[in-house]
């Protein structure tokens, strides 16, 4: 048997080539979220497949196996719901409701923006289709999302670009220098204050002195 270890998502930072010549291990969904499992791939070797916990594996990612070679993985075909918003009387906002009260029952759920997928649930099917939504059973392959905080959902395929940006990816203007006034700054400046005459004295105002707080008590008069 021949050990899986290393998972890489998309096969990002391989060259397609090598992508094109590897092996396939097509897997339906109840597989692919196991982080461990065994399988054979399109060559007919027997893979281990040893992940870390809470792996999961996607259609499009490619394993790297102990000897170097690379086994690529794709979504089988398996039994599923899909949902669509009635033409007729519905409108795009109903699948938005629909995946509401979908993720309030914790369902796996592959959301697209015309269509979202579910397991065959006649229970869901029917609450679904009282909802006027439009629900089809079909064999296609089936991406559930993998939570806000998963390693890389069904909705990160296709990104070939990091969203973390350093300092350096912005254009920041350099800092002013500070401007120091001097004779030729041509600036206008407000000419100083004028002296008093000698002997002539000149008349300050004096601000009072902040009042004292006023503190409540039994003699202040106040109805309390």
């Amino acid at each position: 048997m021949l050990i899986c270890s290393k998972l890489m998502p998309q096969g990002r930072g391989l060259a397609r080539v090598l992508i094109q010549r590897a092996s396939t291990l097509t897997l339906d969904w109840d597989t692919r979220q196991k982080s461990r499992f065994d399988a054979t791939d399109s060559q007919g070797r027997a893979l281990g497949v040893f992940l870390p916990r809470g792996a999961v594996v996607r259609g499009g990612d490619v394993l790297v196996a102990e000897d170097g070679s690379l086994v690529r993985v794709e979504a089988a075909p398996q039994a599923v719901l899909r949902i669509t918003a009635c033409t007729e009387h519905g409108s795009p906002f109903d699948l938005t409701r629909a995946a509401y009260h979908l993720g309030n029952r914790h369902v796996p759920i592959e959301l697209q923006p015309e269509h979202l997928k579910i397991e065959p649930d006649h229970v869901l099917a029917d609450m679904l289709r009282a909802m006027h939504m439009t629900v089809v059973a079909v064999s296609e392959s089936f991406e559930p999302e993998n939570g806000a905080y998963g390693d890389h959902g069904a909705s990160s395929h296709g990104h070939g670009h990091s969203h973390e940006h350093g300092h350096a990816d912005h254009s920041h203007a350099a800092q002013a220098e500070p401007h120091v006034h001097g004779p030729d700054c041509q600036h206008e400046h407000a000419a100083p204050a004028a002296k008093p005459p000698a002997g002539k004295r000149i008349a300050i105002p004096i601000r009072s002195a902040p009042a004292e707080p006023h503190v409540h008590g039994p003699g202040c008069g106040h109805e309390h």
